[in-house]
């Protein structure tokens, strides 16, 4: 891992983002819930690109493998800071509730990270090479 200090700083800051765009339109929550689950993912994808390419700045080898434990790290920064909040007080839920209403939208993270980090390693272009035509 290049920098785990960066990437937990920077996992805190994908989280805080999120919660931060949840506060501002937590109005919608109970009117226009789908419009609220609409807008969540959409701001967790730009939070975990937008850090995710700050954090990729800095990286020269190992892109893929860098995705892999920049998305593992922080998917469990966003589920672990949401269990403190949702685990007791006013948005008490059970765990297997928060993971349906909330947790599986995490998962879009890795799939961001890993995802700059096989673009990065350039692995589609390998995968996806056209072959010369033999005429």
């Amino acid at each position: 891992m290049r920098s785990f200090t960066k990437a937990l700083l920077f996992g805190v800051c994908v989280w805080g983002v999120t919660f931060v765009a949840a506060m501002l339109i937590f109005p919608l929550h109970e009117p226009e819930r789908p419009l609220f689950e609409s807008i969540m993912p959409v701001v967790l994808t730009f939070s975990t690109v937008f850090f995710s390419y700050f954090y990729f700045k800095h990286v020269d080898i190992n892109y893929l493998k860098e995705g892999v434990y920049l998305g593992i790290i922080w998917f469990l920064i966003n589920i672990i800071i949401d269990q403190l909040m949702f685990s007791w007080g006013p948005m008490k839920m059970f765990f297997i509730d928060y993971l349906k209403d909330i947790g599986i939208t995490y998962l879009l993270i890795p799939v961001v990270t890993i995802g700059i980090g096989l673009a990065e390693e350039n692995i589609f272009k390998k995968i996806f090479k056209a072959e010369p035509k033999a005429h």
